[in-house]
């Protein structure tokens, strides 16, 4: 195995084991992080939907910045775009039958596949720093927003909601439906933000420092 190159089998296998803790680890690390949230944006309870958005906020930011460390875009644009023109080549051998033009392609196949394969865990790589970080502020909020005095809220169709009244036969709560929908929006604008600085020539400059240094 090269240098830099990482262990697939090594990453799923630390993937599942998380998988199987979160449920017990979540909850302390949640706690933990309630000495530094609950003051930082909890406003004591009085602004349940506010805490709510920055708790987004700091999650899409959290997570386009570990997705952009441990991501090479002009790598993995590179990989799609041979494996993409690999395909057509296959395709077009396969479609006028040219047997040693289907032979060559097999023999690179596995090159081409392990690229794709390499490219594609550098997103695995972000879930042991989020672990730390995201699952925690997950679990703070979760137990925070069931704490507060007036866990309730307004909307165009209805002047009160409770945080914890559900959709979908109480299944998905509005707390966590409003969770989801500010994680997502942030979520997106923050990634391409991240991924505009991590093209930029000063960014390329630090990692090729950084590679040499190594």
């Amino acid at each position: 195995m090269a240098k830099g190159d990482t262990n697939p089998m090594l990453i799923l296998l630390l993937f599942f084991l998380l998988i199987f803790i979160l449920p017990y680890i979540g909850p302390i690390l949640g706690h933990a992080f309630g000495y530094i949230l609950s003051p930082l944006i909890g406003f004591n309870g009085k602004y349940p939907v506010l805490t709510i958005a920055f708790a987004s906020f700091f999650v899409a930011v959290l997570s386009s910045f570990f997705n952009a460390i441990f991501t090479d875009w002009k790598a993995m644009e590179r990989a799609q775009e041979i494996s993409k023109a690999f395909q057509r080549e296959f395709s077009k051998a396969v479609k006028e039958n040219d047997t040693e033009k289907i032979k060559k392609l097999k023999e690179i196949q596995p090159k081409i596949l392990q690229m794709t394969t390499q490219q594609s865990l550098s997103t695995f790589k972000t879930i042991l720093p989020l672990t730390f970080f995201i699952v925690p502020i997950f679990f703070w909020l979760w137990d925070f927003l069931s704490c507060t005095s007036y866990p309730f809220f307004s909307t165009p169709w209805t002047r009160v909601a409770a945080l914890y009244g559900g959709l979908i036969a109480g299944h998905l709560q509005y707390w966590l439906l409003m969770y989801l929908i500010l994680t997502t929006v942030f979520g997106q604008i923050t990634r391409q933000a991240f991924k505009m600085i991590t093209l930029t020539e000063w960014w390329q400059n630090i990692k090729t420092r950084r590679k040499s240094a190594h």
